[in-house]
């Protein structure tokens, strides 16, 4: 993600103040909170999560050089924290290598970090909504070699399904996910009801609203960029007020906007 989120001239400023936790910093936070800024919001910005190294890094960076040397066809990404990777890594997708994005969000960190998203599914922003379009954006091309990032704990829809397509696919851990803990200051702002939304961006994100800011008080608005991100969050106990209607930054401070006009 840029800097921005576009937004009409006219959108006015439905969240002036309004204090918004958003929970993820570098580029989509960054851009996230200028949006947020845009429709006159407080943005509060506390990174809840963060990326911790491959427990197997030979593999990482062996999978990476030989993306880097033109072996694969397709590279999958399946979130913006694999995006953080690769920039760190400054790792090199060269012109014949494709790129696969799982959602508009993980599309938006592609570009931001200078790299090219060749598909987005267009309905469904997911895995299995990557592998009901996927025959259709590669023309049905047979035996493909895909090298697949993901994170330690993520489940492998997408590796799989596209093996069962006849693919070859490489596997390969980018990252852990850890948390990050929070200032006291804004864990008091949140638990006295001085924060007046939370956004919900992962299942990740959401274990550490609920581990370190829980429970949220019935004042917060808690809203998910999508329902996935929502049924995780009710596996921990995290109650959600509202979900984006689509998997992006922009739907997700919709959301919020819609629930903020509805209580004025």
């Amino acid at each position: 993600m840029t800097g921005a989120i576009n937004l009409p001239a006219s959108a006015g400023k439905p969240l002036a103040g309004w204090r918004v936790l958003v929970p993820r910093g570098g580029p989509w936070g960054d851009g996230v909170a200028a949006a947020l800024r845009a429709r006159g919001a407080s943005p509060v910005i506390a990174p809840l999560i963060n990326f911790a190294p491959s427990d197997d890094q030979p593999a990482l960076e062996a999978a990476l050089a030989k993306l880097a040397a033109g072996g694969f066809d397709w590279l999958t990404v399946t979130s913006a924290t694999t995006v953080d990777v690769l920039s760190t890594y400054n790792a090199v997708i060269p012109e014949t290598t494709k790129v696969a994005a799982v959602g508009e969000t993980t599309a938006a960190a592609l570009i931001a970090a200078g790299y090219q998203a060749d598909i987005v599914p267009s309905e469904d922003n997911s895995a299995r909504g990557m592998l009901e379009e996927w025959e259709a954006a590669t023309d049905g091309a047979p035996g493909l070699k895909v090298l697949a990032l993901r994170s330690a704990i993520a489940k492998q829809v997408l590796s799989i399904g596209l093996e069962r397509m006849g693919h070859h696919v490489e596997a390969v851990v980018a990252y852990r996910t850890i948390g990050v803990p929070v200032s006291a200051k804004v864990a008091d702002d949140v638990r006295s009801g001085r924060v007046n939304a939370v956004l919900v961006t992962s299942g990740s994100v959401a274990e550490q609203v609920q581990e370190q800011l829980g429970p949220i008080p019935e004042s917060i608005l808690v809203a998910a960029i999508g329902p996935q991100t929502k049924k995780d969050a009710a596996q921990i106990g995290l109650r959600v007020d509202v979900v984006a209607r689509e998997r992006t930054a922009e739907s997700l401070i919709d959301a919020v906007v819609d629930a903020a006009t509805a209580k004025a």
